[in-house]
């Protein structure tokens, strides 16, 4: 099959609470879309580069218990800077679409509503960290926080803080939903992954037909 030719890059980027399902969905979603003959780089926050998997690896480790909020707040905006210059950009240049699972949504979620930090910091710094770069379509899988919690194995760093913590991070992401209503697209999510995956290929479709 041919490779679809976009008039521009396309970002597409998933955000939710944690065991929202991100990582099922942003991996079949790709599978469709190169089903569909479109150039697809998957990517995930943080990391995706060398820099940003060694970021990653200090802010997740359970050990670091003592990292403050303006610390970790900075390390995300620190490892996504090196991403969207590394590899973002340059594939939006070369007309793919990009699968961003997290993006600057998740910092103002988890580090301004969940940890208190100033959101309008939060965002003028992430100005500078994506190079003004806004995704095309975002993709919010919403659970309840409790009910995220309880699908997870080994809990990370961010993942052991306590219920009422994730709770913040799900109103904060509801919020940027109802204030961001053309981009910020919210898919409940299904324990049927398909009808949640058939609900996500919706909206990217309707996406589709301004772009080709």
């Amino acid at each position: 099959m041919a490779q679809k030719n976009l008039k521009k890059g396309l970002l597409i980027t998933f955000e939710g609470p944690e065991g929202s399902g991100k990582t099922t969905h942003v991996r079949l979603l790709c599978e469709y879309l190169r089903k569909k003959a479109f150039k697809v780089l998957l990517l995930r926050e943080p990391g995706g580069t060398l820099i940003g998997e060694k970021i990653r690896r200090i802010l997740l480790e359970p050990k670091n218990k003592k990292m403050n909020a303006v610390c970790e707040m900075l390390l995300y905006q620190a490892a996504r800077a090196q991403l969207v210059r590394e590899k973002v950009l340059a594939a939006l240049e070369q007309k793919k679409v990009v699968i961003l699972d997290r993006f600057l949504d998740a910092t103002i979620s988890y580090q301004g509503y969940g940890l208190g930090m100033d959101i309008a910091a939060i965002k003028q710094i992430g100005k500078l960290a994506t190079s003004d770069l806004e995704p095309d379509l975002t993709i919010l899988l919403d659970i309840s926080a409790k009910e995220g919690l309880r699908k997870l194995g080994r809990l990370d760093r961010i993942e052991k803080r306590p219920l009422s913590f994730h709770r913040r991070v799900r109103r904060g992401y509801l919020q940027l939903a109802r204030e961001n209503p053309r981009r910020i697209k919210v898919v409940p999510l299904s324990k049927d992954i398909a009808r949640t995956q058939s609900a996500i290929r919706k909206i990217v479709d309707k996406k589709w037909r301004f772009r080709i």
